[in-house]
């Protein structure tokens, strides 16, 4: 694959990737919550979901993904349920000062990442994009093994330095809110945008 077509598969993916939605508003008000606590095993599940969608388009697996359609809305909800149970614990969640040095309840790394996986594997931005729109970036045909190496080699370096930039720039915005009323408001603010994506996701 020659190198311009692949910068412009990964300009692509990247505005794909960065533009807001429902993955974007888990990692935000996520790392507002917790900090960047378990930040690297929540990365790794979406970069696994993309690439499994990633193959799956490579594959031609869009029929499959047609005929086991209840599977891929059973997956959906599952999301939906990660996004609604990280907007409970939000808002349910003591407030705790940053430079208090306390830290947020603790959260297993197999959960951070089957929760974002999950999400993935469920948010239709992501099945648009591998589906619909990356045939029209990257021809099937082409897609050799060599190819499709480079395809996924980009695709986690994209999403994982896009979704932890993301997360250090809410974790700088977390270190300034200086007093437990702040830190109330902002949690039960993004219990109600994990809420919202959740609904947004299930009625889609």
């Amino acid at each position: 694959m020659s190198l311009s077509a692949l910068l412009i598969f990964a300009s692509v993916y990247a505005i794909a990737v960065a533009t807001p939605g429902p993955g974007i508003a888990a990692v935000v008000a996520r790392t507002l919550g917790r900090g960047m606590n378990g930040a690297l095993p929540f990365v790794l599940g979406f970069v696994v979901g993309d690439l499994v969608w990633f193959v799956a388009a490579a594959a031609g697996l869009s029929v499959l993904a047609k005929t086991y359609a209840p599977l891929f809305v059973a997956i959906k909800y599952a999301g939906c349920a990660y996004l609604v149970w990280i907007a409970i614990q939000l808002w349910r969640a003591e407030p705790v000062l940053p430079q208090a040095g306390a830290t947020p309840p603790a959260e297993s790394p197999l959960a951070a990442f089957l929760g974002s996986l999950f999400l993935t594997l469920g948010n239709p931005k992501v099945m648009v994009f591998f589906l619909s729109i990356m045939p029209l970036v990257v021809n099937p045909d082409e897609i050799s093994l060599v190819v499709g190496l480079e395809l996924a080699l980009t695709i986690g370096v994209v999403i994982s330095t896009i979704m932890l930039g993301y997360m250090l720039l809410a974790n700088r915005a977390r270190q300034m809110f200086r007093s437990k009323r702040a830190i109330a408001a902002i949690q039960k603010a993004n219990a109600g945008v994990l809420a919202g994506a959740a609904a947004v996701i299930a009625t889609r």
